[in-house]
């Protein structure tokens, strides 16, 4: 599936609405720098009715946030030097409950992540930004249930 994205708002809206069918699964986001990938998770944890601000973890690596229908780990691992690292973060403890996990750079902590059952790959396109969105499982598959009835 593919989206246009004419600027950061429709990038958050995009997210916004892939929350309306949240479950847990794992969302890998890949995409150049600046491309869009925390504008999105921005809108996905905001319409899981979060008002906090939506910080990149781009320092902390990983970024929890307890939304009420599913709690959310926000990870960008541009900054990890070996996959191994993810299990000083915590990665098994992220995985024991029920939970969503959108992982920025994922490539990085390729042999210790799990398999993605939605990747999104947010690129550029003229003025604005394509999002194309690939789902692998059940839960990849329910999280575009979002996209179908908007």
């Amino acid at each position: 599936m593919k989206c246009q994205l004419a600027d950061a708002t429709a990038t958050e809206q995009l997210g916004a609405r892939l929350a309306a069918s949240v479950t847990p699964a794992v969302v890998y986001l890949i995409g150049e720098l600046g491309a869009g990938k925390t504008t999105l998770v921005r809108g996905f944890i905001h319409a899981l009715g979060y008002s906090g601000k939506v910080r990149s973890p781009t320092y902390t690596l990983v970024e929890p946030y307890a939304c009420e229908r599913c709690p959310v780990f926000h990870l960008d691992l541009y900054r990890l030097a070996d996959a191994e690292e993810l299990e000083w973060l915590g990665l098994r403890d992220m995985l024991a409950e029920p939970a969503l996990m959108m992982v920025e750079w994922p490539e990085r902590g390729n042999g210790v992540l799990p398999p993605a059952d939605l990747t999104i790959y947010i690129g550029y396109s003229g003025e604005g930004r394509e999002a194309r969105l690939v789902s692998a499982s059940e839960a990849g598959r329910q999280l575009l249930k979002g996209l179908e009835s908007a």
